[in-house]
């Protein structure tokens, strides 16, 4: 399918969207679209086959055709019901999309991803470094030191590779190059010194001349090193970013990506130390401004770090989410209705959603609000779009979507929230814990559970600590041969809402991941069903990583019982 796919979902009915919308070749099965057209309004089936270049009567039914004005005469006002939005299914629909076609456009590509890479800059800061040592050793030997040649060819060949350097940044860059102040004085200092050295370099014996060639060399270093220094930081950022989707286009160079046409996500705007691997803020707000102008809104989901708000003329919400934890559902439904809101006050209105990495939190706010606005109907479809969008699959595998378990559950329990209780609150239930059992616990800590204490979190809020060998508090038992303990916690408060159970080990040989703890989990206690949560290892939170699996073993699992207030 070669044309371009763009998809306008303006109704409030469900629509089954396909499950895979990978990136990696910009195209869609027929097969996935044609299920997710059909199970959608008639609308969304006209636009869609029309798109696939199929005839639309050969798919919709005769009384869908006849009934098509009156489908949308009678749901007029659901379509206007959720703000206007846009899938981006090919990377041509992708505001960032800089992937050369041509010959020329992929050399220049390739050259650039030589040159932009981190191990380049180290290569060409120590070159800088044994350039600086040559003009001291020079200056220190003086001109009549018998291996001035020597020294004064090792000179030039570290000018001409700067030269070289300039060339095929001109080269990658094009016309960017020119409009980047930064790169246009690299050029004339590179170009001027490469000129000087070159005709007076051979005058280098004589004192006056001598001292003026070695000046200005020692001048072109330190000014190099700068320069070296501003590449540097664009390369550690990317190597941060890993394969996230950068925005790299009119000169900027971000961690930020456009979900949807009116939804970005990207990494923590930072100033100081922290600018030098993360998105620098001002830079933030120098695209922002650019692209969106007055029309954008900020939310920050980081509770652990700030910054000036004025940068975005304060319009940025806060909505404080722990790192590697989950927001409340309450929030989540106020965070819907806020976007809501401000989608809806302006058709060029957009949102711009960061954590700290722009990963975990930020894609479970941007599930949710995908679901709120009916853009997917399942918690899983959304998932799954989100980490297509974040990942560049054109530089590495890595997924970077939403991995935590506790997020990805809370995304599922917004689906439940959106299509089961109309999108409102569910109704207060109170619980208690009364047991829990783990399974395979063997070669977890010590194996028998007595290293273990458990943690108890309403929200943000600790309620209580129990320590699993103190008898006072906790009935433990563990079955060696069947590889499980099984505890009853004697003194469980109430439990309402939002809770999380978090596992310490004062064993140094399990891995703490995340939440400097063993393993931990969230859950809501509206959405538990018949008194029971099972949990297999990959619906654990730090179980769920690579690196934790040697000590959890793929049948790890928690079983909690409950029992009514």
């Amino acid at each position: 399918m070669n044309e371009e796919v763009t998809i306008t979902v303006e109704s409030s009915e469900k629509t089954d969207e396909p499950d895979d919308l990978s990136q990696d070749k910009g195209v869609q099965h027929d097969q996935g679209i044609e299920e997710m057209a059909g199970n959608g309004n008639n609308a969304i089936k006209s636009e869609m086959f029309i798109l696939m270049g199929k005839n639309v009567e050969d798919y919709l039914d005769d009384d869908d055709v006849n009934d098509e004005s009156d489908y949308c005469e009678e749901n007029e006002d659901e379509l206007d019901e959720h703000p206007r939005d846009k899938f981006i299914l090919e990377e041509s629909q992708d505001p960032a999309h800089y992937y050369p076609t041509t010959k020329s456009g992929k050399a220049r590509y390739m050259v650039g991803k030589v040159m932009e890479h981190i191990a380049f800059h180290l290569f060409t800061i120590l070159l800088i470094l044994f350039d600086i040592a040559i003009v001291v050793t020079d200056l220190a030997a003086g001109s009549s030191a018998h291996y001035h040649d020597e020294l004064e060819i090792c000179s030039r060949v570290i000018i001409t590779y700067f030269m070289l350097e300039v060339m095929l940044r001109i080269f990658y860059k094009g016309d960017e190059f020119f409009r980047n102040w930064a790169d246009i004085l690299d050029m004339i200092i590179v170009f001027g010194t490469f000129i000087i050295d070159f005709t007076l370099g051979g005058y280098g014996r004589l004192k006056i001349i001598g001292r003026v060639v070695r000046v200005i060399r020692g001048m072109r270093c330190i000014y190099i090193m700068y320069s070296e220094y501003r590449h540097f930081k664009k390369a550690t950022r990317r190597v941060v970013s890993q394969n996230k989707r950068r925005y790299r286009k009119e000169g900027f160079d971000l961690d930020l990506c456009y979900v949807t046409e009116r939804v970005i996500a990207m990494s923590f705007p930072s100033s100081g130390m922290r600018s030098l691997y993360r998105n620098p803020i001002k830079k933030v707000g120098k695209f922002l401004d650019k692209k969106h102008s007055s029309h954008y809104k900020v939310y920050d989901l980081c509770s652990e770090l700030t910054y000036d708000r004025k940068v975005f003329h304060d319009r940025v919400e806060k909505v404080r989410v722990d790192d590697h934890n989950v927001p409340r559902l309450k929030d989540m439904i106020e965070f819907c209705a806020d976007v809501k809101d401000w989608l809806k006050a302006d058709d060029n209105n957009i949102i711009a959603v960061h954590c700290k990495g722009g990963k975990g939190r930020t894609g479970t706010m941007i599930c949710t609000w995908l679901i709120h606005t009916e853009l997917f109907e399942e918690a899983k479809e959304s998932l799954n779009y989100f980490g297509e969008r974040r990942t560049d699959r054109r530089k590495g595998s890595m997924f970077q979507g939403v991995e935590t378990p506790s997020q990805s559950r809370y995304v599922e329990y917004y689906e439940k929230v959106k299509w089961d209780l109309g999108g409102k609150l569910p109704a207060i239930r109170k619980l208690r814990i009364l047991s829990m059992r783990i399974n395979s616990i063997k070669g977890v800590g010590k194996g028998d559970g007595s290293d273990l204490s458990l943690q108890i979190c309403l929200g943000d809020k600790k309620i209580g600590e129990w320590t699993l060998k103190n008898p006072d508090h906790i009935k433990l038992i563990h079955s060696k041969d069947e590889d499980y303990i099984d505890f009853t916690l004697l003194h469980c408060p109430p439990l309402t809402d939002d809770v999380k159970c978090r596992f310490i080990s004062t064993s140094r040989n399990i891995p703490r991941v995340y939440d400097d703890c063993a393993f931990y989990f969230w859950f809501h206690t509206a959405f538990i069903e018949k008194h029971r949560l099972h949990l297999n290892r990959e619906e654990i939170d730090n179980p769920h990583k690579k690196r934790a699996q040697k000590v959890f073993r793929d049948s790890f699992s928690i079983t909690v019982h409950f029992k009514g207030k």
